[in-house]
């Protein structure tokens, strides 16, 4: 049986599929959301600093948490899928142990940076909110590089985020508890197109 002939993608064909791209294609990451497959594009130089800056600003703010860069999470409570998010704001030593699809209890925060590519619309600011959402994450924070605009997302009801708060890039901007400090979003002005 292939993923073709059947039409089904299981948890454990999506896992081997993802080891072998990665292998294959350094420039693509597959995902598994909503049960669909998705492919997320390697991130840009801009992209990278962005994580090492918010890296940086969530240090400052709690040395004994960390961002969890390209860390993957299965996600969702009932359609079993898998993520790969740019950060994961969690406890030190919160995936130690867990293997390259981690449990997401204890991610205090999901965090995304846009890609300049045609899935972006659809991946990172509507499916990725639902599923972050239905997992009970309780903070995801979008940073939208077409937009220029940072996107707060809390309060998960089980389907969606209750709270969203948008600020444009140059505003400071509140992550709620469990998070709890404040961004000065001001320096994503200098990583955008």
């Amino acid at each position: 049986m292939t993923v073709v002939d059947e039409g089904v993608l299981t948890q454990e064909v999506f896992e081997d599929l993802a080891r072998h791209a990665i292998r294959a294609d350094e420039a693509l990451r597959l995902e598994f959301v909503n049960g669909k497959l998705g492919v997320k594009a390697v991130p840009d130089g801009d992209h990278a600093q962005i994580i090492e800056w918010l890296t940086r600003q969530c240090m400052q703010a709690d040395p004994g948490r960390w961002l969890y860069a390209e860390q993957g999470l299965r996600i969702e409570t009932y359609r079993k899928g898998n993520a790969r998010l740019d950060g994961a704001f969690a406890r030190s030593g919160t995936f130690a142990g867990q293997g390259e699809w981690a449990n997401p209890d204890g991610v205090l925060m999901a965090v995304e940076v846009t890609s300049y590519d045609a899935d972006t619309d659809r991946r990172d600011r509507v499916e990725k909110p639902r599923a972050y959402a239905e997992t009970g994450i309780p903070v995801y924070l979008l940073i939208d590089r077409e937009t220029c605009e940072v996107k707060v997302h809390s309060q998960p009801d089980g389907v969606r985020y209750e709270t969203v708060v948008t600020v444009p890039f140059g505003k400071t901007v509140r992550l709620p508890d469990p998070v709890g400090f404040e961004l000065d979003t001001e320096p994503l002005k200098n990583w955008v197109r």
